[in-house]
């Protein structure tokens, strides 16, 4: 498939068959071209597990130190107090259940969807809209929650939830170019760390077998997995 000159150029920036620190892929990435917007920074992973093995299925959450640089629109269903707490902390929606008629009518302007544990028999009926688009809350993700407000602050803030895919890929934004450097390489190590933590302890060998950091719209730039995985 023929590529853009952009593309060609940022090519140049990479030697072939090398493995880069993070450190020294960030400044190749903020060495590339630029484009007329804000690229996010991509960082995709494969993992050296069994994903048709049920034992070895890896997902989780944790939050970005320096965020992902995306505004995320917030709904919240809860009542009562808690709607004011989820207003309070920023929620771009709430609502009870005139939220979940509005959602059942194929709404979805919002990115993120928090319910209280008291509102998701009202939510599960949803399931075959937000499912597939995946929104559904959870309380492994923390999305099911009576601490609204803290489970906006993190969506907000940076929260990234992450889950393999089925043939053992992990694709994650860790940022945005613009960022400075200091703050990517400190999202991507935590993404690493966070990721690693996840490891089921049904998995044998190294864990994170290779890991590439590209653009939106750039090559990728594969990572020295020395302390990595």
């Amino acid at each position: 498939m023929a590529r853009g000159k952009l593309y060609q150029e940022a090519l140049k920036t990479i030697e072939k068959g090398k493995r880069y620190t993070i450190e020294e892929g960030v400044d190749i990435l903020k060495a590339m071209p630029r484009r007329k917007f804000d690229e996010g920074v991509e960082l995709s992973i494969k993992l050296g597990i069994d994903p048709k093995d049920s034992t070895q299925q890896v997902r989780g959450v944790f939050v970005l130190p320096h965020g992902t640089g995306k505004k995320v629109k917030v709904a919240v269903i809860a009542k009562g107090a808690k709607l004011d707490e989820a207003k309070d902390a920023g929620a771009d929606f709430v609502g009870g259940a005139d939220l979940v008629d509005k959602i059942s009518k194929n709404w979805f302007d919002f990115e993120a969807l928090v319910a209280t544990p008291d509102m998701m028999r009202e939510v599960g009926k949803l399931g075959k809209l937000l499912g597939p688009r995946g929104l559904m809350p959870s309380p492994k993700s923390g999305t099911v929650t009576f601490e609204v407000a803290t489970a906006v602050k993190e969506i907000k803030s940076g929260r990234v939830e992450f889950r393999m895919d089925k043939t053992a890929n992990l694709h994650l934004v860790v940022g945005r170019i613009s960022f400075e450097k200091e703050n990517l390489v400190n999202n991507i190590r935590e993404t690493f760390s966070s990721i690693n933590s996840a490891r089921p302890s049904a998995a044998k060998g190294q864990f994170i077998s290779s890991a590439t950091l590209s653009l939106t719209m750039s090559p990728g730039i594969r990572l020295d997995m020395a302390g990595l995985g």
